[in-house]
């Protein structure tokens, strides 16, 4: 080994040491149990976690490891993820239901341990088990390893912001009668920020979010998109905002008077209270880009209020935020998102992998499943569906994470192809017609280890129904090197790509008619799920799983399993398919 070897091998296991000597275990209880909340003039019983909407904040250091014990007290089988947390060799702690576990049943409780390595700011947790996240989810606050500091200066408070979808019914029982009949998945009635729909809406103010600040300081605020199906637009009224940070990582400071947000996507913003004593609104709207398609969308305006600490008389109307881009304002948000750019400095280098070994261009899709007589109540009588290079994901009977370890034949085929079976003008309005079907299976990507992978996601106008699509990758984040309008060309789009400083995430927006590209090393050996966060598009079939082969040492594998994984039933007993309420639900399991 040579001298320069020798310093760097020192320096990794300096740093090593360093970061186990630093680390704490951290111990939590969740217990999920039905709890009734009012919102917008009316009462349900719906499943959170200790009792709270949204649930409770998780805090570490850098480097942390948690230990999450969730007791299952409700109705139907849950999981949890740990949105934008590695959790290196660990996938069996992931959550996403019958990809890496199967549900934690009623009565029944799972124990999670929570690996944090490289992430410093915020992400969050949620419910991977069909659209029970839209009331159970919470922040993870992600502190620097003690005795460092952020590359920011230290501000002088804080604020958590959940951007998040009520819905007045049981969301899980409307969902299941549209998958059923094949229709569009329900619209939310409102969008909340910490729980509230604010001060717009009815009913709702007297209990909307209410932030107190002292004039002359500055606040990390930390933003948090839980919304089901929306990307949003956030501001706060005659206020500027600093992005420092997004999915667990730093980026360089952007000045803006507004953000916008897919869903599970988080930023960490600065704000200085400089302005003059008053009351101001900080509001999310929807961000719109599938007009073509629904018949409408949730165009609420949810709301709190930044009051200003002092003697002066209450307005009688706080200040909206009049820079707020249009619900349909494609040019704001593409402008925004492409001033994003990672921090590339000494302290958080940007390691954009150079040297691929695999490509991939896969095709984002809107779809519909034929129907016997057009029996079905979607597109022309079908069934709506969503694909992945025209491959429409179907869950298995049990979870792939232990069919991988244990080599179990049949769940699985391991084809999901590098390549879309037919090229054509993927954002052309009149398509083929056999760009509309998809073929349905379990089909996962397998990547050997530390393979530097490049993925192009092409969004389509399939069906003719363009749109956006936050693609979500569990176990990794990675570098969104390039993006553009129309078709993805192989030959000039790389010559232009950011390899010096693009920003690093978890959830990457493919943009309406529009291409995106990331690179990631594959060094999380584990059974990854990829999905479209839009929940509705999740659950039409826009997912798959990547599988990241052992290296060849114990200490690039798979970490084996725990003693105890909750046992596997069909998929429709985890989530029942012909149940009106969850009290219907709670009458099958006392029947058992």
């Amino acid at each position: 080994m040579g001298l320069r070897s020798k310093l760097l091998w020192l320096a990794c296991l300096s740093r090593f040491l360093f970061l186990m000597v630093g680390s704490e275990v951290h111990y939590y209880n969740f217990v999920l149990r039905e709890k009734n909340f009012t919102r917008l003039c009316s009462t349900k019983s719906m499943l959170v976690v200790n009792d709270s909407f949204p649930g409770p904040v998780i805090r570490v250091h850098k480097g942390d490891t948690v230990f999450v014990n969730v007791h299952n007290e409700g109705y139907y089988g849950v999981t949890i993820h740990w949105h934008g947390v590695k959790q290196p060799r660990n996938p069996w702690s992931d959550g996403p239901e019958y990809i890496t576990q199967c549900p934690i049943e009623p009565g029944t409780n799972f124990t999670y341990e929570v690996i944090f390595s490289t992430e410093e700011g915020t992400l969050w947790w949620h419910a991977h088990s069909n659209w029970t996240r839209s009331t159970v989810h919470g922040a993870i606050v992600i502190y620097p390893i003690e005795g460092t500091t952020t590359p920011y200066p230290t501000p002088d408070g804080e604020e958590i912001f959940i951007l998040g979808s009520w819905y007045v019914g049981n969301i899980n029982a409307l969902v299941l009668e549209d998958l059923k009949t094949g229709a569009s998945a329900p619209e939310s009635d409102s969008y909340v920020i910490n729980g509230q729909p604010g001060d717009f809406l009815p009913c709702s103010q007297d209990s909307t979010h209410r932030w107190v600040v002292d004039f002359g300081k500055t606040y990390l605020v930390r933003v948090i998109n839980a919304a089901m199906n929306a990307d949003l637009f956030f501001g706060i009224a005659n206020h500027n905002i600093t992005v420092v940070g997004m999915d667990g990582s730093y980026v360089k400071p952007i000045i803006n008077d507004f953000i916008v947000i897919s869903p599970g996507q988080t930023m960490n913003l600065l704000l200085t209270a400089n302005r003059s004593l008053g009351h101001y609104y900080a509001v999310a709207r929807q961000y719109d880009t599938d007009q073509s398609f629904f018949n409408g969308f949730d165009d609420t305006n949810a709301t709190a209020v930044l009051m200003y600490n002092g003697n002066y008389t209450a307005p009688d109307v706080p200040l909206f935020p009049s820079n707020l881009p249009a619900y349909t304002d494609n040019n704001a948000a593409y402008k925004f998102i492409g001033r994003l750019r990672s921090l590339a400095s000494k302290d958080y280098p940007a390691n954009v992998p150079l040297n691929i070994t695999t490509k991939m261009l896969i095709t984002v899709s809107m779809n519909y499943l034929p129907c016997p007589n057009a029996s079905c109540a979607g597109i022309d009588g079908n069934m709506i569906a969503t694909s992945l290079s025209n491959m429409s994901f179907v869950n298995p009977s049990t979870d792939l994470l232990l069919a991988y370890y244990r080599n179990l034949s049949g769940i699985y085929s391991t084809d999901f192809p590098n390549w879309p079976e037919s090229f054509f003008d993927f954002t052309a309005d009149d398509l083929p017609l056999n760009t509309t079907i998809p073929t349905q299976g379990t089909r996962v990507k397998m990547l050997n280890y530390n393979e530097e992978v490049e993925i192009t996601f092409q969004g389509t106008a399939v069906l003719k129904i363009p749109q956006n699509h936050p693609m979500h990758m569990h176990g990794y984040s990675f570098y969104v090197v390039g993006s553009g309008f129309g078709n993805f060309n192989n030959e000039t789009d790389p010559k232009n790509f950011n390899l010096v400083d693009p920003p690093e995430v978890n959830t990457v927006e493919v943009p309406k008619n529009g291409w995106v590209t990331i690179r990631f090393k594959a060094n999380n050996p584990g059974v990854w799920f990829w999905h479209c966060h839009f929940e509705r598009h999740l659950d039409w079939g826009m997912n798959t799983v990547m599988i990241v082969k052992n290296g060849g040492t114990p200490e690039t594998s798979i970490r084996p399993p725990p003693t105890y994984m909750p046992p596997c039933r069909p998929p429709s007993l985890a989530w029942p398919k012909d149940f009106n309420d969850s009290h219907e639900v709670k009458k099958v399991y006392e029947r058992k």
